[in-house]
C-alpha cells in the first residue's frame, strides 16, 4: 500500500491518458474499463484513496499486523541524528507525497539551517492545508509549496541563497508500488530532481517470512478487506457501477517469483457488472488485481538505484529487519 502518498499513480498498472486527462471522472472512467477489459482485470491503485479509503487507510496503519509505519518511525527516531549529518547544513528537504507525518516532523525538528522545505503533491487544495499547519509550526521555516505530479518533470522554486544540497524525502514503502522498471525510472527522474551531490531518503520494505508479509497485508479484522472493497463503492457512486460487495472477496498473497505482495478482489461467482452502461463479465474466481507492493532485500535496491544513478551509502533496519530506511546520492554527474 502507498503509504506516504495516497494520490500517487504508482504505474503498477498503466493508465488511459488521452483528451479526457482534464476532466478527473472522464479519466476514472477510461482507467477502470481499460483495466477491467484485459485477460488479467485490473484497477489502478491510486483510485483506493477517496475519502473513505483515505480513512480505512489510517486505520490499517494502526493495525499489530501493518508493521511498516511504526517500524519506519522507529528507525527515524533512533538514527536521526546520523541522517541529519548525512544531509547536512543548508540541504533543501523536497518531499514526494506531501504530509505533515511524524516522520516528517522528525526530520523538519533536527536538520541543521535548513535551506528550505518544498512539499510536492497532485492534490493542491491540501498541499496548502499541509504548508499552513507546518508554516504555523514551523515559523522560521521556508516552505515552498508545489502542485505536482512527482512521478512526471516538474519545476522547483528557486531558493536563493541556493542550497548545499538537495535532498528527495519519500517516506514509507510507495517505491514497492512500482513495477520495476517503472522503479528504475522514478528513480532516475529523481536522481535529475537532487542534482549532482544530491541524496534520496526513501523508505523500502524489505523481504521477510511470508507470514508476516501476508498478514500485514489480510489482517484478522478485515480492515484490509474493506479497503480492498472500498474501491468498488466508489466505482458504484461516482461511475454509476452495479458492483454487488458480497459478490468478491479480498485475497492477499505473496508472488514469490516476483518479490511482491498482491492484493486481488475475487469473484465469488459468475456474474455480470455494469459500469456506466458498460457490461462487464466476471467468471467464478476470476480475480481484479488491485495492488503490487515489492519487497527488496538491500542488495537488490542497491541494484535498482545503480540503474537510476544512485549509490547506497547507508541502510538502517529494525532489529528484525523487517524494513529500511536508506540514504543514496547521487554518483558522479548524476544519470544521463
Amino acid at each position: 500500500m502507498p503509504e506516504s502518498d495516497p494520490i500517487l499513480d504508482s504505474n503498477t498498472f498503466s493508465t488511459t491518458r488521452s483528451t479526457v486527462a482534464d476532466d478527473p471522472r472522464a479519466t476514472f472512467l477510461s482507467d477502470v474499463l481499460e483495466g477491467l477489459q484485459r485477460p488479467q482485470k485490473t484497477l489502478p491503485a491510486k483510485y483506493f484513496y477517496d475519502e473513505a479509503g483515505s480513512q480505512l487507510f489510517e486505520a490499517i496503519c494502526e493495525l499489530e499486523e501493518y508493521y511498516p509505519t511504526r517500524t519506519e518511525v522507529a528507525i527515524m527516531q533512533r538514527t536521526i541524528d546520523e541522517i541529519v549529518a548525512l544531509l547536512g547544513p543548508r540541504c533543501l528537504l523536497i518531499e514526494y507525497g506531501s504530509g505533515s507525518s511524524l516522520k516528517t516532523r522528525i526530520l523538519l525538528d533536527r536538520l541543521t539551517d535548513p535551506a528550505g522545505y518544498v512539499p510536492i503533491d497532485i492534490s493542491g487544495d491540501f498541499l496548502q492545508e499541509v504548508a499552513a499547519t507546518l508554516a504555523a509550526d514551523y515559523p522560521d521555516l521556508r516552505i515552498e509549496p508545489v502542485a505536482a505530479d512527482y512521478t512526471r518533470p516538474f519545476a522547483l522554486p528557486d531558493i536563493q541563497p541556493p542550497p548545499r544540497r538537495r535532498v528527495v524525502y519519500f517516506p514509507g514503502s510507495t517505491i514497492g508500488n512500482f513495477e520495476p522498471s517503472g522503479a528504475a525510472a522514478f528513480l532516475k527522474r529523481a536522481a535529475r530532481v537532487c542534482g549532482p551531490g544530491g541524496g534520496l531518503l526513501i523508505g523500502v520494505d524489505l523481504q521477510k517470512d511470508i507470514r508476516v508479509l501476508e498478514a500485514a497485508y489480510d489482517d484478522a479484522r478485515g480492515v484490509t478487506a474493506s479497503f480492498n472493497k472500498n474501491m468498488l463503492t466508489r466505482i458504484n457512486r461516482e461511475l454509476g457501477a452495479d458492483f454487488d460487495l458480497g459478490r468478491f472477496a479480498h485475497r492477499a498473497l505473496y508472488n514469490r517469483s516476483e518479490g511482491r505482495i498482491e492484493m486481488h478482489l475475487v469473484s465469488q461467482q459468475a456474474h455480470a457488472v455494469t459500469i456506466s452502461g458498460r457490461r462487464i463479465d466476471f467468471d467464478r474466481c476470476e480475480t481484479i488485481h488491485t495492488e503490487n507492493s515489492y519487497k527488496y532485500t538491500p542488495a537488490q535496491f542497491a541494484r535498482l538505484a545503480a540503474r537510476a544513478g544512485f549509490v547506497q551509502e547507508r541502510v538502517w533496519t529494525d532489529e528484525a529487519s523487517y524494513f529500511s530506511v536508506q540514504y543514496l546520492t547521487v554518483g558522479g554527474t548524476g544519470p544521463a
